[in-house]
């Protein structure tokens, strides 16, 4: 067995080689680089994730402490318990929340039922409630409360109910009050004395 290189030999001379000797600082720069930069972005995370100013450089300790060894497990621990969403994240959904509440408000609502109703609609079709006028001079919706027109100028006459009725005596109910408000006692066009 003299023809068998010594195994220690060879292993010593493989270490000794330059080239091996560089290549294994590299590694050992590579690693140390990935942990720290693996730090840092654990500490750029966590800004981006809370407001509170402590949180991400406990997170970067938390790295460092585990050595370039462990690192991976310090790495993986952290994804693991960090907050889910980032402040943008945040914001962008209470933008969002925001928006469909806008939304939401825009749709109008029946004072009385609080049903949904439409811009233009007179009556609420569920509870009869008033929703609109229309003024008598430039046939625009206005609101039951107004005494005078937004549009026109045109006085209003003031309503006295809140739900007009759907039966025959609607009209007559009509003329009577246009006849009660009409100025110096004198009835309105198109109303009956009784």
């Amino acid at each position: 067995m003299d023809g068998l290189p010594d195994p220690g030999q060879i292993w010593n001379d493989f270490i000794t080689n330059p080239v091996v000797q560089l290549a294994g600082t590299l590694i050992v720069i590579y690693v140390v680089l990935l942990w720290l930069g693996v730090a840092y972005w654990a500490f750029r995370d966590m800004q981006a994730r809370t407001e509170n100013p402590i949180l991400p450089y406990f997170a970067a300790a938390l790295i460092v402490f585990f050595t370039p060894l462990l690192f991976v497990f310090a790495w993986f621990l952290y994804v693991v318990i960090r907050p889910r969403e980032s402040l943008a994240e945040v914001y962008e959904r209470s933008l969002a929340e925001e928006s469909l509440l806008a939304e939401v408000e825009k749709n109008q609502l029946c004072p009385t039922c609080r049903d949904r109703v439409a811009a233009d609609w007179l009556v609420c079709p569920n509870c009869r409630t008033r929703l609109h006028r229309v003024c008598s001079s430039c046939h625009r919706l206005i609101e039951p409360r107004w005494a005078i027109c937004a549009f026109c100028g045109t006085e209003q006459p003031a309503a006295t109910t809140n739900r007009p009725s759907v039966s025959a005596a609607a009209p007559s109910e009509a003329t009577a009050e246009r006849t009660e408000r009409a100025p110096e006692g004198k009835p309105l066009r198109g109303a009956t004395n009784p």
